[in-house]
C-alpha cells in the first residue's frame, strides 16, 4: 500500500478513535449531572431521606475527583488503552446495577462504583488523545472535542436526564449509559492505539489519604447548612480531613514513587492551569446546580424545559471550542485564558441579578456568556496541562487536570451551598421579623420565603463569580505569552 493509500486510512482511524474517546468522555460528565433531575422520583421509589439522598450525587463525584490521580497513574503503569477499556467495563456494569436498584445502599454503592470507573476511563481518555493525534492541528482539534465534550455533558445531562424520567423512569438515567458502554468497549481495540506498560508501583497510601481526606471535608462543608459550622459533626469532619491531607503530603514526600510528585506541580504553566480548572470546575458546577432550581422552583419549568434552557452553554462551547482549537498556535494560551475567565465572570455577574419576576432571557443572556467563556477557556487549559510532560506522564498530567476539575466542583459546590443556605435562612428570619404577628396570612409568608431562596441563589451565583474572577486573575498573571505549548517527547 502506498503511503497515499494510507494517510486516508490512517485519517479515518483517527476519526473513529476520536469518536470513540468523545462518546466515553460524554457518558463519564453526564453522570455528573444526569441524575439530579431524577433525584425526586429515586426519593419517592426508594424511601430517601433528604440528607441521605444528596448521597447520590456525592458517592460518584467524591469517588471520581478522588480516585483521578490513581486512575490516570494505572494508565501510565500498566497500558493506556487496556485501563481505558477496564475503566469503561466498570463504569457499564455499575450503571446497569444502579439502574436495577431496589434500595437506598444497592443505588449509592453503584453511584460510587460508577465514580472508580470513571476515575480510571477519563484521564487515560486524554491520555490517548496525546499519543493518537500528532502534535499540531489534529491535535488541537481533538483537544477541542475532548474540552467540548466535559464542558458541554454537564448541561447535555440536565436536558437528556429530563427526558427520561418525564418519558420513562429514573432508572433510564443509569440504563442509558449500558449501550453507549458496550459500544465503547466493542470499538476500542480496532480504534485506539496500544500502548505499552511501564515498571512502577501505585502510590495506594497516597491515594487513599487523598480520597478520604477530600471525601471528610466535602462532607463536612455539605453537612454545614444543616448542622451549623459549630456542631461536632463538621469541625470533626472539617479537622480530619485537613488532618489526613496533611497526611497525604506527608506520604507524597517520602515516597519513592509518589501519586503526585510535588515537583512536577513546580511548572508554572501547569500549576496555573491546574488552580484555573478547580476554580473554574466550582463556578460552571454551581451555576447549573442554583439554576436549576431557579427554573424549576421559581420559573416553573418541567425537567425537560428546565434541561431545554441550558442549550446555549453546549452550542456555544461547540462553537466556540472548534475555533479556539484553530487560532490557538497563531495566538498561544494566553488571550484566550484571559478572556475566558472573564466570560465566566461577567455571566455570573449578570445571572446574580435574578428576582423571583425575573422571565427566562434574564438567563439566556448570561448563559451564552458563561458558554463562550467556557469554551474559550477548556482546550488552551487542557493543553498547558500536558505541555511539556513526556509520554509517560501523560496520565498524570490529565488526571490531574481532571481532578483539579472535579475537585473543584465538589468543594465549590458545597462552599456555595452553606452560602446560599445562610443567606436565605438570614432572609427568611428578617421577613419573619418584619411580618410579626400580621394577618397577612400564609401567602405572605411563601412569597417572602421565595423571595428568600433566590436571595440565596444570587448570593451564590456571586460567589461564583468570585471564583472565575480569581480564575481570571491567574490568567493574567501567570500565563506566559507565546505559541501554544509544545509536549515533550
Amino acid at each position: 500500500m502506498t503511503p497515499a493509500q494510507e494517510a486516508p486510512q490512517a485519517q479515518n482511524r483517527h476519526r473513529l478513535a476520536l469518536v470513540v474517546i468523545a462518546a466515553a468522555q460524554l457518558m463519564v460528565m453526564l453522570d455528573l449531572t444526569i441524575v439530579n433531575i431524577a433525584l425526586p422520583s429515586m426519593q419517592r421509589e426508594l424511601g430517601f431521606s433528604a440528607t441521605n439522598l444528596t448521597w447520590v450525587v456525592d458517592a460518584y463525584v467524591l469517588v471520581f475527583g478522588g480516585m483521578l490521580l490513581l486512575g490516570g497513574r494505572t494508565g501510565d503503569l500498566f497500558g493506556r488503552r487496556r485501563m481505558f477499556a477496564v475503566g469503561i467495563a466498570v463504569f457499564t456494569v455499575a450503571s446497569l446495577a444502579g439502574g436495577l436498584a431496589t434500595d437506598q445502599a444497592w443505588l449509592i454503592a453503584a453511584r460510587a462504583i460508577q465514580g472508580v470507573g470513571a476515575a480510571i476511563a477519563s484521564p487515560t481518555a486524554l491520555s490517548l488523545i496525546a499519543v493518537t493525534f500528532d502534535e499540531g492541528a489534529d491535535r488541537n482539534r481533538a483537544m477541542a472535542v475532548y474540552a467540548g465534550m466535559s464542558a458541554a455533558g454537564g448541561a447535555l445531562g440536565l436536558l437528556l436526564g429530563g427526558a427520561l424520567v418525564d418519558v420513562a423512569s429514573w432508572r433510564w438515567v443509569m440504563f442509558v449509559n449500558v449501550p453507549i458502554g458496550l459500544a465503547v468497549l466493542a470499538a476500542i481495540r480496532p480504534t485506539l492505539p496500544a500502548t505499552q506498560s511501564r515498571r512502577g508501583r501505585l502510590d495506594v497510601p497516597g491515594a487513599l489519604s487523598v480520597s478520604a481526606g477530600m471525601a471528610l471535608v466535602v462532607y463536612g462543608l455539605v453537612r454545614a447548612p444543616t448542622s451549623g459550622w459549630a456542631s461536632a459533626t463538621t469541625v470533626v469532619s472539617l479537622a480530619l480531613g485537613a488532618a489526613v491531607l496533611g497526611a497525604f503530603m506527608l506520604i507524597e514526600r517520602v515516597s519513592e514513587r509518589p501519586l503526585v510528585p510535588l515537583a512536577f506541580l513546580a511548572d508554572r504553566q501547569r500549576a496555573a492551569a491546574y488552580s484555573m480548572m478547580f476554580l473554574l470546575g466550582a463556578a460552571m458546577l454551581s451555576l447549573i446546580y442554583f439554576l436549576t432550581q431557579f427554573l424549576q422552583d421559581v420559573l416553573h419549568y418541567s425537567p425537560v424545559v428546565a434541561g431545554v434552557a441550558y442549550l446555549p452553554i453546549p452550542v456555544t462551547v461547540a462553537i466556540t471550542g472548534v475555533t479556539v482549537s484553530r487560532k490557538i498556535r497563531r495566538y498561544g494560551t494566553r488571550p484566550f485564558l484571559t478572556v475566558g475567565p472573564a466570560f465566566v465572570t461577567a455571566g455570573l455577574i449578570w445571572v446574580s441579578f435574578v428576582s423571583s419576576t425575573s422571565s427566562y432571557p434574564s438567563v439566556f443572556g448570561p448563559l451564552v456568556l458563561v458558554g463562550l467563556g467556557m469554551g474559550l477557556s477548556f482546550v488552551p487549559l487542557t493543553l498547558s496541562a500536558v505541555a511539556s510532560v513526556g509520554s509517560h506522564e501523560t496520565g498524570l498530567a490529565s488526571a490531574l487536570l481532571n481532578t483539579s476539575q472535579q475537585v473543584g466542583g465538589s468543594l465549590g459546590l458545597a462552599a456555595l451551598v452553606t452560602v446560599a443556605a445562610t443567606a436565605t435562612k438570614d432572609q427568611i428570619a428578617h421577613a419573619l421579623s418584619r411580618l410579626g404577628g400580621s394577618p397577612q396570612g400564609t401567602a405572605a409568608l411563601a412569597k417572602a420565603t421565595l423571595a428568600a431562596s433566590v436571595h440565596g441563589y444570587q448570593m451564590a451565583f456571586k460567589a461564583g463569580a468570585v471564583a472565575a474572577g480569581v480564575a481570571f486573575i491567574l490568567g493574567v498573571l501567570l500565563v506566559r505569552q507565546g505559541p501554544a505549548p509544545r509536549p515533550a517527547p
